[in-house]
């Protein structure tokens, strides 16, 4: 998952808990609300009828000593004045029930009690509670959708935030991992950002590669100049021992250590050039000018390799296209290719079997297919096949120096061919040429 991702996700959860806390906690939130706004509204009208009664006063209510009550049409809020005991003391907003008309109905009362020409009157301003829970539904309603809006604002402006702050950091992996090639020849080219880590990963990458290419040409180089010099004294004792068959005096017994030692010698200098070859190969020493058709390099392979096959009576078809034609490409080295695989799909496959090679277009590219009814390879060994330093152990089945394979994948990334494998123990073994448009001619 991206990073970018994980972030929005864990916004966007943080943000569902804090609205399932806010729902739950909302209805109480709501009551508070509406209960501060009644007692504001109660406290405002007290002080309405005080500022009467002191300006007119209380016998603009109280006439003769009766009490004064006045309620609205729908029994919804009233305001009752009556006189009480001297001793008496209230001032208090309550909820308390009252029977208005044979009606019990539940009421937020404010009481107070208060003097006037030495008498004590209670005052009490009432609304009922039912309009109370009337507003607190839309009130919650309103609410949620304010905050769900809000929400999806917050996700939308985190994303966008994200995308911004995270943007150099896909910039280095696309332009510092991705698109890189070994020998890493690019110039250092800082990537535009303010925060302080991705500067200094920016800078830690390029370096990294500098040192990797540095190491890997090193590579490069000892394995091309111990290639050159090993040819040397390997041809001059090839020599000598050649010399030495033609004297007359030697012993039996000598010719055979002597023809052990030729053998040797000749698996040290095909290790040799094979190394040389890849060195080159990944040196880039090779010309991409050749134009050559796939069906007839394929039947050429067959014609230079068709003893093997006879000899393990197998059976190659070919059924790939005759106008099938690759340009930009080096023609000693794609023979080399073909022939690697093809000779691996001999010498690893039974007695009897068979080697199909197909190809198959898509929308750009062509693939190749050379499917064998072999041994197969190991699941735990086939992610390590084109590598050069792991010898596996089917190519010491075969006193195989393992190299065919790191050639072929040498050559492959050469002309960026790709190469995908599938292989099935004791079933056999399929390798996929994914040759790019870039060189299919027509």
């Amino acid at each position: 998952m991206k990073l970018n991702t994980k972030l929005t996700l864990f916004n966007t959860i943080s943000k569902l808990v804090i609205v399932v806390l806010f729902v739950l906690l909302l209805p109480l939130l709501i009551t508070k609300i509406n209960l501060g706004y009644t007692d504001s509204k109660l406290i405002e009208q007290k002080e309405k009828v005080l500022q009467i009664v002191k300006t007119l006063g209380i016998g603009n209510y109280i006439t003769d000593g009766e009490s004064y009550g006045s309620y609205t049409l729908l029994k919804e809020e009233y305001i009752s004045l009556d006189e009480v005991a001297a001793d008496e003391y209230l001032d208090t907003i309550l909820n308390e029930r009252r029977i208005v008309e044979g009606d019990t109905i539940e009421y937020r009362i404010l009481s107070h009690t208060f003097k006037v020409n030495k008498k004590n009157y209670l005052l009490e301003v009432g609304k009922s509670v039912s309009t109370l829970d009337d507003t607190s539904g839309p009130l919650q309603n309103i609410a949620f959708q304010v905050l769900v809006s809000m929400i999806l604002l917050t996700i939308l402006a985190d994303q966008v935030y994200s995308n911004y702050v995270l943007r150099p950091l896909r910039q280095i992996i696309r332009t510092k991992l991705n698109s890189s090639r070994f020998p890493y020849t690019d110039s250092y080219r800082k990537v535009r950002t303010s925060t302080a880590d991705f500067q200094y990963l920016d800078i830690s990458i390029h370096r990294m590669m500098e040192t990797i290419t540095d190491k890997f040409q090193k590579e490069r180089e000892f394995i091309s100049n111990a290639s050159h010099e090993l040819m040397t004294p390997i041809s001059i004792l090839q020599t000598k021992i050649e010399n030495m068959f033609v004297e007359e005096d030697i012993a039996d017994d000598l010719k055979v250590r002597l023809l052990e030692m030729q053998r040797i010698l000749n698996r040290l200098k095909s290790i040799t050039k094979t190394l040389l070859l890849i060195s080159q190969i990944e040196n880039e020493q090779f010309l991409k000018e050749d134009e050559v058709n796939l069906n007839e390099m394929l039947h050429d392979v067959q014609d230079e390799i068709s003893i093997r096959l006879e000899q393990k009576e197998i059976t190659c078809n070919i059924n790939v296209p005759a106008d099938v034609a690759l340009q930009k490409v080096n023609k000693f080295l794609l023979f080399n290719l073909l022939f690697n695989l093809i000779n691996n799909a001999i010498k690893y496959n039974h007695e009897g079997g068979s080697i199909n090679i197909t190809a198959q277009k898509n929308t750009a590219n062509l693939i190749l297919n050379i499917a064998d009814t072999g041994i197969g390879i190991a699941a735990d060994e086939l992610p390590y096949i084109f590598n050069r330093f792991k010898k596996l152990k089917r190519s010491l089945q075969q006193d195989s120096f393992g190299l065919g394979l790191p050639i072929v994948k040498s050559i492959a990334d050469f002309h960026r061919i790709q190469i995908e494998v599938s292989s099935e123990k004791d079933k056999g073994s399929v390798f996929s040429l994914i040759i790019p448009a870039a060189i299919l001619k027509g």
